[in-house]
């Protein structure tokens, strides 16, 4: 019997079965091949602006992932370093195999038990989960994680070409997508994709923008094992005229506006063709051309996903400068999968409705490695927690943006891919990415599910912080920096929940509100709400929304 089972060796996988290890419990991990531990399926990059806050968040709970990167990453760069820290993120670009190599040491570390199967079908009991049916045989256990990615039920596009499929070569997790339907928790289908693999060989490097690492080693981890690896450089491309023509006269054979694929795609990761057709003014869009690895000739560009013919993705990649000698290694596609409504789950991932059973990652409807490990994390705690009797970790999203991806699937839930960004906090002032252990350490401690080595880093966090020389440091000099900005936007929130009844004036543009995101606005603008407390109601709008509204508001009525 085990105590937890988990469905999927992907960053949500992991993260579940290592966090359900870590309280105690006896854990089997499920996968279709045991090589797919730590597998990164799209770009082989962590953290970013918000990504990063969550993988920080993650560390301080002795995650895997900021570990994984620290011992992988081949170019790194703070994301808007000219800015204030709140809003500064850190962004690893990794060796893929190193990754993956780091990501399967740890793992074994874990004391997790890899099974390598299929997952056909849940066994429940009275609205109780109690096992799970796999392709060699079945297993009992106490609590079941579903953590399957973009696997469920999942179809592969390129061009005209359809196939089944979660991942280039491998195969969808079917039946396991049926028996989800049959007990309704299934929503819809959405979509993700990834570019063409090109061949760096054949780029011509010195017609393109470098862009080199950081100068100074910082890590991802709080843990430093003092792994430094050579760091190369990245360059930066830009597609033309010519090459939205190739694409745009090739739109009747994408699968996309075909009406092949019904899912919807990550409105903050759209594809090339997408883009070319919304933004037609645009001239040109940016293309980050990022090596895979030391030892790997692969280069990844970031910016052109596709699902377009593989004859018309090397018509395009060769008409950008620099690549017009490219050779595609390996075309891009799309993949279109099944995901649930993340409001039948509770704040601790539980379905609501079959005991025992939590779901994590891109089956939540949400998009990004980083968001999948941190639901992974949050997932991975409860169901051991449920196994062995345990107090429920839960997040708040006024100290965690792991709170407050929860909060926003669980309450609204989603109608395309989420991706976390620090617009979506209200109190995005005080969530920064460098005091993740101020603000999180307590909590780790009271719920005993990290290694002695992580509990002496957070202990002598503390110890720091309440010593002299604590102004002096980084984080001291960002508290003292935020302070007066935090007093003032907790007044702020706390009025817009007294004062609901703000009237929002009638001509109000609200894609012009510093503070809310082209999403938000998008669903204020189709309702036009004429109070807060209407806005409020809108589903989707979220608490930051209603914050940045409020300012808003009260600055035109004075």
């Amino acid at each position: 019997m085990f105590d937890v089972l988990v469905i999927g060796a992907g960053h949500a996988g992991c993260e579940a079965a290592a966090a359900a290890a870590r309280r105690g419990a006896r854990v089997g991990l499920v996968t279709f091949r045991s090589e797919d531990i730590g597998q990164m399926s799209c770009n082989p990059s962590i953290g970013g602006v918000g990504k990063g806050h969550l993988v920080r968040e993650l560390d301080v709970f002795d995650g895997l992932m900021a570990r994984a990167a620290d011992r992988a990453v081949i170019h790194r760069r703070m994301l808007n370093r000219s800015k204030g820290p709140a809003v500064q993120g850190p962004r690893f670009q990794a060796d893929r195999k190193l990754y993956r190599a780091a990501m399967a040491q740890l793992m074994a570390e874990s004391g997790v038990e890899i099974i390598v199967a299929e997952a056909t079908s849940m066994r429940t009991d009275g609205g109780r989960l109690t096992g799970l049916e796999t392709s060699g045989g079945t297993l009992d256990c106490r609590a079941l994680v579903i953590a399957t990615g973009t696997f469920l039920d999942a179809r592969i596009f390129v061009g005209e070409e359809i196939r089944e499929g979660g991942r280039r070569g491998e195969q969808a997790s079917v039946a396991l997508g049926q028996q989800v339907r049959e007990i309704g928790l299934a929503q819809g289908r959405l979509k993700t994709g990834t570019p063409p693999r090109l061949d760096g060989r054949t780029i011509d490097w010195s017609k393109l923008e470098p862009q080199p690492s950081d100068q100074d080693a910082w890590t991802m981890s709080a843990l430093d094992d003092g792994c430094r690896i050579p760091q190369l450089a990245c360059a930066v491309g830009r597609t033309n005229a010519r090459t939205h023509e190739i694409i745009s006269s090739n739109f009747d054979r994408s699968p996309l506006f075909a009406g092949a694929i019904e899912g919807r795609g990550p409105r903050y990761c759209p594809s090339i063709e997408d883009k070319v057709r919304r933004f037609a003014d645009r001239d040109g869009h940016q293309i980050f051309l990022e090596p895979e690895g030391l030892d790997d000739h692969l280069v990844y560009p970031n910016g052109i996903s596709t699902s377009l013919p593989a004859d018309v993705q090397l018509d395009f990649v060769r008409s950008v400068e620099g690549l017009e000698r490219v050779e595609i290694v390996r075309p891009g596609y799309a993949v279109e999968y099944e995901f649930v409504d993340p409001r039948r789950l509770r704040w601790t991932l539980e379905a609501r409705d079959l005991e025992g059973l939590f779901l994590a990652g891109q089956i939540n409807g949400t998009t990004g490695y980083e968001e999948a490990a941190a639901q992974g994390l949050a997932a991975g705690l409860n169901a051991a927690a449920h196994a062995r009797d345990l107090e429920p970790v839960t997040f708040d999203r006024r100290t965690s943006y792991i709170g407050v991806m929860i909060d926003d699937l669980t309450l609204q839930g989603v109608s395309e891919p989420y991706r976390m960004m620090t617009a979506r906090a209200e109190y995005r002032l005080a969530l920064r990415a460098d005091n993740a252990t101020t603000r999180l350490g307590a909590a780790v401690l009271e719920a005993g599910c990290v290694s002695e080595l992580r509990h002496m880093a957070i202990t002598e966090h503390f110890e720091r912080r309440s010593s002299q020389d604590w102004s002096s440091t980084g984080e001291g000099q960002a508290d003292a920096l935020y302070a007066p900005y935090v007093e003032r936007q907790e007044r702020e929130w706390a009025a817009v929940q007294r004062d609901t009844r703000v009237a929002i004036p009638p001509a109000l543009d609200f894609a012009s509100v510093p503070g809310i995101s082209t999403e938000m606005a998008e669903r204020l603008e189709a309702a036009r709400p004429e109070t807060l407390d209407q806005a409020s109601r809108i589903r989707g709008v979220s608490p930051a929304a209603l914050s940045a509204l409020y300012v808003a508001a009260s600055r035109r009525a004075a």
